[in-house]
């Protein structure tokens, strides 16, 4: 952290979303950002090299959420800005979306196309948890990837473990591969993730230090990357009581999205009073 706070022109600040800027909730497409977390943001990135959302989320989705009025009819252009500040709103920001797949910056969206594979399993998913007689999980459609959400189910634990084998098989028939979470289970492709896609920004940003804040599993992997970056580096867990292989690895844990909000205010002010 003291590399940080003493030039922070050189730091990197790369965040994840779900859970880390915005709460977890039952049901993925009702999340939320954090309502302080965009004015937050943007006063980091009046000092820092850069501030990265690095994202399984599509672009679009994240900033969607991102603006926190996510449910209010036709608020979101092609862009991905919407009727009220957030993420969109925040200068200089760059978001890595499907793990880096995919990237948003000034109002304009990079990516490859859809591979084929992904298409193909979700069109298998449903029979799949039909014939194993899976109920109350919901899949979610997420462009270059997809996802099954077991937290509304009777029995989420149970039933994420009950789907493990069956995912990673149609997975490896589609040349996907399965990304853990919180009560999730994602098939996306191959070659690219948080850790990747982190490591690239910081040799293209020249940084000189990177804070890296996540909560799940798929984090982990961004983790390893400020470890292995030959930088000054600084890993933060948002904590919960569903994933404690991060806080384990962290050198800051707190408080879910509030504490990470915290966090990010303190760093801000900081910065100002340098």
């Amino acid at each position: 952290m003291e590399a940080i706070l003493k030039d922070p022109a050189g730091a990197v600040i790369g965040l994840d979303f779900d859970g880390t800027l915005a709460p977890i909730v039952a049901d993925p497409a009702s999340a939320r950002i954090h309502p302080e977390a965009p004015p937050v943001l943007a006063e980091l990135g009046r000092y820092v090299n850069a501030v990265a959302i690095v994202t399984g989320r599509p672009v679009a989705t994240a900033l969607r959420l991102g603006s926190g009025l996510a449910d209010a009819p036709g608020s979101t252009d092609a862009s991905g800005r919407t009727d009220a500040p957030g993420l969109a709103d925040v200068p200089g920001l760059v978001v890595l979306g499907h793990y880096g797949f995919e990237r948003w910056e000034d109002g304009r969206v990079s990516a490859p196309p859809p591979p084929p594979g992904v298409l193909e399993a979700e069109a298998e998913l449903q029979l799949l948890l039909v014939s194993l007689g899976v109920k109350g999980v919901a899949i979610e459609d997420k462009g270059r990837a997809v996802a099954v959400h077991t937290r509304r189910s009777a029995d989420p634990e149970g039933t994420l473990e009950a789907l493990r084998e069956p995912l990673a098989a149609l997975a490896k028939k589609h040349g996907l591969v399965v990304e853990p979470g919180r009560l999730v289970l994602e098939l996306r492709p191959p070659g690219m993730d948080k850790g990747h896609a982190l490591g690239l920004f910081l040799a293209e940003r020249a940084a000189r230090s990177v804070m890296f804040v996540g909560d799940d599993l798929g984090d982990l992997a961004a983790f390893d990357a400020v470890r292995n970056s030959g930088l000054p580096g600084v890993n933060v867990c948002s904590g919960s009581a569903e994933v404690t292989a991060l806080a384990e690895r962290a050198d800051i844990v707190v408080d879910g999205p509030d504490g990470v909000v915290a966090l990010l205010r303190e760093l801000a002010s900081a910065f100002k009073g340098h």
